[in-house]
């Protein structure tokens, strides 16, 4: 039986959670790994509500010792987690952060998902937004993110567009392996929140867009509420409503992003009625509001992977994207895309689609077919895969070469 140590400190919200959830539930139903989990509070509490399956007691919890900046948790990283590790009696170290330990003890596979160190327009955005001190700590950040990728034995991206990015960017080998989706799990859920029954009931009738996503730059929330406004009277008479899962306020958001330009943009464009902030929605609710709308649309102009874009997909929801290779890759003909920055383009794609619905059945078809290729599974099995070659490498003191990572 191998043993895994997963950092996964940096897991608080989102995408993190998401995978943090999915994964532990993978192993903890497999009877070949054992699993010390490093977690965040916001993780210990999502993965604690696992404690009904059956592999359960095979993972063990801990409290990451860096609750903080991120700064503080790195630093604490590097000085506890070689000790921890050790205790632990761990084959390998999984890293799920994008920065991985300077000195581990075991083999070390580095999980790399954020694909804003290799993307020139958020830094560039950054900039023309003037906010300098997010600059810095990113590019502090993408330093020790390359550096990581030098250091780990095995790098791992969640699509084969952000891997060739990564290898690009890094001079280094970095596999693919596919993020998956539990269908069943999703879907499980038959409670609906009664705000967001009131929301759906307020908005019978109106053409609903939806995008899943907390507020931050590279999203790019302001395109497409540019097109929003154009939408509008390309459809009239019928109304339109954009559903969002957060509120453009920066404090109602993680992280450090400034909400206030879009927020007022809203008002400028005149469009605050067709505008609806949810907030965040409870995991196990949301495919009610996937299932409620018509159109799923997205204008992000950076992606690793994009897990909501599959939530879609299984809902049967026609997809608008922005053009990007990584969405090209996950959605396939599943999806219509648009230029990222073009009002313009997202607009005359999501009016002729709403005009459509043939189109639109043929999206919802192809998208469910598409989002069955897509396994939590299948992803546990190749990591466990790569972690038992080189755990057994390093008993037979073999060096550790990339073929092993294949």
């Amino acid at each position: 039986m191998i043993h895994l140590f997963i950092n996964a400190g940096s897991a608080s919200a989102g995408g993190g959670l998401t995978y943090l959830r999915n994964v532990a539930t993978e192993l903890s139903r497999r009877g070949d790994v054992r699993a010390t989990l490093l977690l965040s509070r916001q993780g210990k509490t999502a993965v604690s509500s696992l404690d009904h399956e059956p592999g359960f007691p095979r993972l063990r919890l801990l409290q990451h010792p860096g609750e903080g900046s991120a700064a503080s948790r790195y630093w604490r990283e590097q000085l506890h987690l070689p000790r921890m590790i050790r205790s632990s009696g761990a084959d390998v170290l999984l890293s799920t952060s994008n920065v991985g330990l300077r000195n581990s003890p075991v083999p070390q596979i580095l999980l790399s998902r954020n694909a804003l160190y290799t993307t020139p327009e958020f830094f560039r955005d950054l900039r023309a937004r003037g906010h300098y001190s997010l600059w810095i700590t990113e590019s502090c950040k993408s330093i020790l993110a390359k550096r990581s990728i030098h250091r780990a034995e095995c790098t791992i991206a969640p699509s084969a567009a952000f891997a060739q990015e990564l290898r690009t960017w890094s001079g280094r080998e970095v596999i693919a392996v596919h993020h998956g989706f539990d269908t069943e799990a999703f879907f499980a859920s038959q409670n609906i929140p009664e705000e967001l029954q009131e929301k759906l009931r307020a908005t019978e009738g109106c053409v609903r867009l939806l995008f899943v996503s907390h507020y931050n730059y590279y999203r790019n929330f302001e395109t497409l509420l540019r097109a929003l406004a154009l939408i509008r009277r390309q459809l009239a008479p019928r109304p339109v409503r954009l559903f969002l899962t957060c509120q453009l306020r920066a404090e109602l958001n993680p992280g450090s992003y400034r909400a206030n330009s879009a927020a007022s943009l809203v008002r400028e464009l005149g469009i605050d009625e067709e505008v609806v902030q949810l907030g965040a929605l409870p995991y196990e609710s949301v495919h009610h509001l996937y299932q409620a709308c018509d159109l799923y649309v997205t204008p992000a102009y950076a992606e690793s992977f994009a897990h909501p874009l599959v939530e879609a997909m299984a809902a049967g929801l026609p997809v608008v994207a922005s053009d990007l290779a990584v969405h090209r890759e996950i959605c396939g003909d599943a999806a219509i895309y648009a230029p990222k920055f073009s009002p313009v383009g997202f607009a005359d794609k999501i009016s002729d689609l709403m005009k459509s619905g043939e189109r639109r059945k043929q999206l919802g078809e192809a998208g469910r077919r598409r989002s069955a290729d897509f396994s939590w599974a299948d992803h546990v099995d190749q990591i466990v895969g790569i972690a038992r070659q080189l755990a057994s490498a390093k008993r037979l003191h073999l060096p550790m070469t990339a073929d092993m990572c294949s």
